[in-house]
C-alpha cells in the first residue's frame, strides 16, 4: 500500500507548493480534485485538455516529486432533478475521465448522485425508510428511471476512454449511501461500479468498516482514511441522524476525526489487515476533514499514524506452514 492525501485542503497551496510539502512528510500519491465539490484548485480540465503539452508538464511535474496520482475527484450530483445543475456535474464527471485518461489514472471518485421524487421535483429527495408506500415508489423511480440508466450511460462514456474504475463514495444524502446500496447499484450497472471506501461515512451509520470491506472485497477500487468518532451521549439522546453543524462538536451525536481520534489504533490497523485481505493494495488517500485541527496538523498527525501501521510490502511466502 502506499500513503496518499486528497490535496483539496492545500489550496491555498500551488500544486507543485503542495507536492513538495507533501513529499517532505513521506507521502507517496495524491489524490487530485478536477471538479465538483472538490473543485479545481489543482487541476482544472479545461487548462489540460486538447493541450498534449500541458498534460506531459503536469505528468513531469508529478513524476519530479516521486509522486502518483491515486485518483482524479469530481464529486457531484449528476441525476440532479434541476436539469441545469445534473448537466454541470456530468460535464464535470466526463471531463474529468478525459483528464484520468490522459495522464493515465485508473480511477475516478464521485458521488452516485441522488435525484428527486419524481419528474417535477426541484430538489433531491434521500428516502431511508421501506414505509409508508411512498418512500418505496419514489425509490423505484430513482433507481429504475433515472439513477441506473444515467450510470450506464457514463459507465459506457468512461469505458470508452479506457477508464474502468468509478469509485463511488457511500455518502448519506445520496442514493449509494452504505455496502448494500453500491453493490445494488454494482450489479444494475456492471463492474466498473466500485467503491471510494470511506470509513467515516459508515462508522456513524452503524457499520463496522472492518466487515464492510470484507463484504465488498474486490468491489473496493479507493480508500480514504478518514474517522469518525461517535459520541455515545449524544447519540444515547438524538440518535445519529444529526444535522447540526459540524462545529457543534460538543453537542454533536458524531463528528469527522482525524485517523486515530476516532476509533483507535487498533481498529485502523485491523482495517488495513482486511484490505489486504481482500486483495487491495492501493493508496490510503486522506481526507482531512477535522473540526479540531488545522489542515497542517491534522494531515500531519494523520500522516505520522498511518505510517507505522500501514502495510507497504508483499506478504511473500508462508515460510512457517
Amino acid at each position: 500500500m502506499k500513503l496518499g492525501v486528497l490535496t483539496v485542503p492545500l489550496y491555498s497551496k500551488t500544486l507543485e507548493e503542495a507536492l513538495i510539502y507533501l513529499k517532505s512528510k513521506g507521502v507517496q500519491a495524491v489524490e487530485i480534485g478536477a471538479g465538483g465539490y472538490p473543485g479545481t484548485g489543482h487541476i482544472d480540465p479545461n487548462n489540460y485538455l486538447g493541450k498534449p503539452q500541458e498534460i506531459q508538464k503536469l505528468k513531469e511535474l508529478i513524476a519530479k516529486y516521486d509522486m502518483v496520482i491515486s485518483a482524479l475527484s469530481c464529486h457531484g450530483n449528476p441525476v440532479h432533478p434541476d436539469k441545469a445543475i445534473a448537466g454541470k456535474y456530468n460535464l464535470d464527471f466526463e471531463n474529468t475521465v478525459l483528464m484520468a485518461e490522459q495522464l493515465g489514472v485508473d480511477t475516478v471518485v464521485t458521488f452516485s448522485g441522488c435525484p428527486g421524487s419524481d419528474p417535477t421535483s426541484l430538489y433531491p429527495n434521500w428516502v431511508t425508510c421501506a414505509w409508508p408506500e411512498d418512500f418505496p415508489q419514489i425509490l423505484a423511480y430513482q433507481w429504475d428511471d433515472v439513477l441506473i440508466p444515467y450510470w450506464k450511460k457514463a459507465v459506457a462514456f468512461a469505458k470508452s476512454h479506457n477508464i474502468h474504475k468509478i469509485a463511488l463514495e457511500m455518502h448519506p444524502g445520496f442514493c449509494v449511501y452504505n455496502t448494500f446500496t453500491l453493490m445494488k447499484l454494482r450489479e444494475a450497472v456492471g463492474e466498473e461500479i466500485g467503491a471510494n471506501f470511506d470509513p467515516s461515512h459508515l462508522i456513524w451509520q452503524g457499520i463496522d468498516p472492518v466487515e464492510a470491506v470484507k463484504y465488498l472485497g474486490k468491489a473496493i477500487f479507493h480508500v480514504h482514511a478518514k474517522d469518525t468518532k461517535v459520541d455515545q451521549a449524544n447519540t444515547a439522546k438524538f440518535g445519529v441522524l444529526d444535522l447540526q453543524h459540524y462545529g457543534n462538536v460538543l453537542e454533536r451525536s458524531w463528528s469527522f476525526r482525524t485517523v486515530g481520534y476516532g476509533t483507535g489504533v487498533d481498529q485502523w490497523k485491523s482495517l488495513i489487515s482486511m484490505l489486504k485481505v481482500v486483495g487491495y493494495d492501493g493508496v490510503l488517500s486522506i481526507e482531512h476533514e477535522d473540526a479540531l485541527m488545522s489542515v497542517n496538523e491534522g494531515l500531519e498527525k494523520a500522516i505520522s499514524f498511518l505510517q507505522h501501521i500501514i502495510i507497504t510490502e508483499k506478504s511473500g511466502e508462508i515460510w512457517w506452514a
